[in-house]
């Protein structure tokens, strides 16, 4: 005989979910399209066939969905709907090193920017969506502290930033807390100075 479960004294509060699990993405450039986020995230195929391929870097049996969809239109950023996908990098090196793997094999950044609580490397897919490949400057308390600092309310945009000099700076032995310091805004720019679209 089962024991019987009660749902509301085992979960008498609303429940958070446990993680974020997976993106699935339509696109009617199926070939570039696995082929970009494969190199990008360093992704493999869990499951692949003709209408679809689901892609994993981790232990997650899928992280990116990509559906084949052959006959729909470009995607139109003047309509409401997703800004960008994020993934975060461990270590800054990883993403410093990520950046130079893409880069060779031409991949670029359109934009890329010190947020405060964030080093940020934005690029775009074959079908325009927005990526952001980041590393965490600061655990949670850092962030709240970050943000009761009032410096995001000074420039809730970031600082724009050369990647090459990151990199050598990393490469010098910089203290990370150096680099990765979001300066102040140039004297006579706004946050919007620093957007790149």
């Amino acid at each position: 005989m089962t024991a019987a479960r009660n749902l509301a004294a085992a979960y008498p509060e609303a429940v958070k979910p446990s993680k974020l699990a997976h993106v699935v993405i339509r696109t009617p450039r199926f070939e570039a399209s696995k082929a970009w986020w494969s190199t990008v995230l360093d992704a493999q195929p869990s499951y692949e066939n003709a209408q679809l391929s689901f892609m994993t870097y981790d232990d997650e049996h899928h992280r990116i969905g990509i559906i084949n969809m052959p006959d729909l239109r470009d995607q139109d950023m003047a309509n409401a709907g997703p800004e960008h996908i994020a993934f975060t990098y461990a270590e800054l090196g990883a993403l410093l090193a990520t950046y130079r793997r893409l880069e060779a094999q031409g991949i670029a950044p359109f934009w890329t920017i010190n947020h405060g609580p964030t080093i940020s490397m934005y690029y775009r897919d074959p079908d325009g969506t927005k990526v952001e490949l980041q590393y965490d400057v600061f655990d949670v308390e850092g962030v709240e502290r970050f943000f009761a600092s009032g410096a995001y309310e000074e420039n809730f945009m970031g600082i724009v930033f050369d990647p090459e000099a990151m990199i050598a700076a990393y490469e010098a032995g910089t203290p990370l807390d150096q680099i990765t310091r979001r300066p102040t805004l140039p004297e006579g720019k706004t946050p919007w100075d620093m957007h790149r679209d």
